[in-house]
């Protein structure tokens, strides 16, 4: 077996007591410049909020810039996007073979309470005594290396796709990497909440052709009425397979004994049919990186004491998940942290990066390099 990579050292990339930052991604440009875009909210508990919230109504998407390697990262965010109807979530930032860059992402809009009583499906959410409702996904493009952004795009709302309001769609959405294809297509694993069952969420595909401006829906990728099936990362491998990994949740799927395990999905006909199984791996969520050995490196969060961020090294083709668990950290102050993201630098290392606190403090940005 080939060994693991070796942890270098940790590193944080943005912090400021003033924001609750929290889920990043990153890439490395052709130039070797490193971008990481993050969800910037305000951290409200010195106005007495009793705790920190992943709702709120100044939620914008923003990132930083290095210019040598993750040594040194500005210290003022650019914004990305504010979405003018509420709060945005998770940009899950993807750079193209043209060198342009997408950036997903979705929203929820504070919800007056005369409006809490005719939703028609129920589906908002209660933070600070606030009630938000769904607003579903967007997408963001640059093609100047992040200095200015177009967008949003609105994908198409899913068939049978459970909505709030009368008249109002909800685009397609995910938190996790679309992956581009060697066709130069786009591939996207969206979550869906069955109209009937507007709390639980099954997993689609779509595909965009013209790099992300249009989107057509695929076809289903899982969905079991006893799991929650969502936060999923796509990668292509050598053979060509599109393999999905899938954070879970569900009371029956924990019943089985699989608490917390994500799944895979994996279809070798790009996305006409797949196949799912439990990949026997505690993590929330997870994100994948292919290593210059053909390798893939699977990072993510670990929210159960001693709380931190892991990592496992697959085969290529991603089939074999026995390989030892590499942990990059286990000092963390609660479970409120992970949702890891990791890309190779110019030098040939590996820089994960990540949402972190200690002892409940200050939420940041953090990252560690590992040596392959």
């Amino acid at each position: 077996m080939e060994p693991p990579l070796r942890k270098l050292h940790d590193i944080v990339i943005y912090s400021d007591d003033r924001f609750y930052s929290a889920f990043p991604s990153i890439v490395c440009r052709p130039d070797g410049e490193l971008l990481v875009a993050f969800r910037r909210a305000p951290d409200r508990r010195p106005f007495f909020a009793p705790h920190v919230t992943h709702a709120d109504p100044n939620s914008y998407l923003v990132l930083v810039r290095s210019g040598d390697g993750g040594n040194t990262w500005s210290r003022e965010p650019e914004l990305i996007y504010a979405h003018p109807m509420g709060g945005s979530q998770d940009p899950c930032m993807v750079q193209l073979d043209d060198r342009s860059l997408v950036v997903t992402s979705y929203a929820w809009m504070l919800l007056p309470q005369e409006g809490v009583s005719h939703q028609t499906n129920g589906m908002d959410i209660r933070c600070f005594g606030w009630n938000f409702t769904f607003l579903g996904g967007y997408l963001m493009r640059s093609t100047d290396g992040a200095r200015s952004w177009h967008g949003p795009i609105l994908p198409p709302q899913i068939a049978g796709q459970a909505t709030y309001f009368p008249g109002v769609p909800i685009p397609a959405m995910n938190r996790g990497a679309l992956t581009q294809g060697r066709d130069g297509h786009l591939y996207w694993a969206v979550a869906r909440s069955p109209a009937d069952n507007p709390k639980q969420t099954a997993l689609d595909l779509l595909v965009s052709r013209d790099r992300g401006l249009t989107w057509a829906h695929a076809g289903p990728i899982a969905s079991d009425p006893g799991i929650v099936f969502n936060e999923a990362s796509l990668i292509e491998t050598p053979r060509g397979d599109l393999v999905a990994f899938i954070r879970t949740a569900g009371g029956d799927l924990r019943a089985e004994g699989l608490k917390d395990h994500g799944v895979v999905a994996r279809s070798q006909d790009y996305g006409r049919t797949w196949e799912w199984h439990d990949m026997g791996i505690v993590g929330h969520p997870y994100h994948a990186t292919r290593l210059p050995d053909g390798r893939v490196f699977l990072i993510y969060g670990y929210r159960h004491p001693p709380f931190g961020v892991r990592a496992r090294v697959l085969d290529a083709e991603c089939r074999d998940f026995s390989s030892p668990e590499i942990v990059l950290r286990d000092d963390g102050g609660n479970y409120d942290l992970g949702y890891p993201w990791s890309c190779l630098t110019a030098d040939g290392k590996v820089l994960a990066v990540y949402y972190f606190n200690r002892a409940d403090g200050t939420r940041h940005i953090a990252g560690t390099f590992l040596e392959c």
